[in-house]
């Protein structure tokens, strides 16, 4: 990169930096960082050890937003000045180490305004992925596993950390379902735009006619909410709880117990369950952390739908449960979003995690759409 491209790729830098400050609205940022670390320092602070966690949270969360602008806006004053001063000096070899590093700041800037886009109550919280395969047998189960594992490989590639929480293997290869939780910053936010159905086109593997076929999975999204959460009530008459033997691939027992836990919610008719550990109570702590999550969803949607009735639209392209995505291995290479219409060629380096292209499409496809469906409406 050139003296000349960068300082205009970093001038362009510098006004998106300079917007996403006034959007954080920093002072407000820091002055609320400083009120929650007194409280913090206060005796009797873990005396009430929710509202003590709830207020770790909402630290961090802050901390994490202030110290990612503090951090972009140092960088972007230190790669300013290097470059004037390798100008200045006609020295080539600054130039070009400047030149090197400013992908990544431009990288990371766009980062910061994808999580702007991220503004929902729960988009900041880990999130638990649920994988179903469709119809198919085999195949489809197959195509669940590969979707599961594209999504811990995405998870791995952003430094977020995995835990499995229900997995039950295939008859023959693939997976009958798996749920695990995504920990890391906004990963909700992140991955409920994955929420919804994949299609995968290709020539079967367990097909000894080498024939194309078609398979179906669906994925949900939901928040892993903390257990003080009080945005859902989840009344103990409106469950049913069973239990079951944990069970793996050939049917073997995991243990003798029945330590497997599932619940049904009767009003909704969500069904949750959870195998991952020896201990009943905790699978029965975990199920019903999924549970809440899944309430949550499900309001989420209705608020969604709410907003969509009362400005007069009428597009259900990006709505939650549609087709999400469409993955072609045969007669050609193509991942296709279907909400947006965003398409990359690459479909093996797709598969390997690399989605954050996808994510970052669809979330500002939605904050526009939001937008402009509210304008529309005040206009009408």
């Amino acid at each position: 990169m050139t003296a000349t491209e960068s300082r205009e790729t970093l001038r362009d830098l510098a006004q998106r930096i300079e917007a996403l400050g006034r959007y954080l609205d920093l002072p407000t940022l820091r002055h609320e960082l400083d009120r929650l670390g007194d409280l913090t320092s206060r005796e009797g602070f873990w005396d009430d050890q929710q509202g003590a966690q709830k207020v770790l949270r909402d630290r961090a969360t802050i901390e994490d937003k202030v110290n990612k602008f503090d951090s972009l806006d140092k960088e972007l004053r230190e790669l300013s000045e290097l470059l004037d001063m390798a100008a200045a000096e006609g020295d080539e070899d600054l130039v070009e180490e400047v030149g090197a590093q400013v992908p990544s700041l431009a990288k990371r800037t766009r980062d910061l305004e994808t999580e702007r886009m991220l503004s929902g109550p729960e988009d900041g919280s880990d999130a638990i992925v649920s994988i179903h395969p469709g119809a198919g047998g085999t195949e489809a189960q197959d195509w669940a596993e590969i979707l599961m594992r594209m999504y811990l490989r995405w998870a791995e590639r952003r430094g977020y950390t995995t835990e499995m929480i229900d997995h039950a293997p295939g008859d023959e290869a693939g997976i009958k379902d798996a749920s695990f939780i995504v920990k890391g910053p906004y990963a909700y936010g992140f991955l409920r735009a994955e929420g919804g159905v994949h299609r995968l086109i290709r020539i079967s593997p367990y097909d000894a006619s080498a024939r194309r076929h078609t398979s179906f999975a669906a994925v949900y999204v939901v928040p892993d909410l903390p257990e003080d959460d009080d945005t859902i009530e989840i009344k103990p008459e409106d469950l049913k709880v069973d239990t079951y033997r944990a069970s793996g691939a050939g049917g073997q027992h995991v243990n003798r117990t029945e330590s497997a836990i599932r619940i049904t919610h009767l009003p909704s008719g969500i069904i949750v369950q959870c195998q991952s550990e020896r201990s009943q109570h905790k699978n029965r702590s975990t199920a019903m952390k999924m549970l809440r999550g899944h309430l949550y969803e499900k309001q989420r949607r209705e608020r969604e739908e709410a907003f969509e009735e009362h400005y007069g639209s009428d597009r259900q392209d990006i709505a939650f449960g549609s087709q999400v995505r469409t993955y072609t291995l045969h007669p050609y290479l193509m991942v296709k979003d279907e909400r947006t219409d965003h398409k990359v060629s690459n479909a093996n380096a797709v598969l390997d995690g690399d989605l954050d292209e996808f994510i970052e499409v669809y979330l500002l496809a939605a904050s526009d759409r939001r937008a402009k469906t509210k304008e529309e409406g005040k206009a009408t």
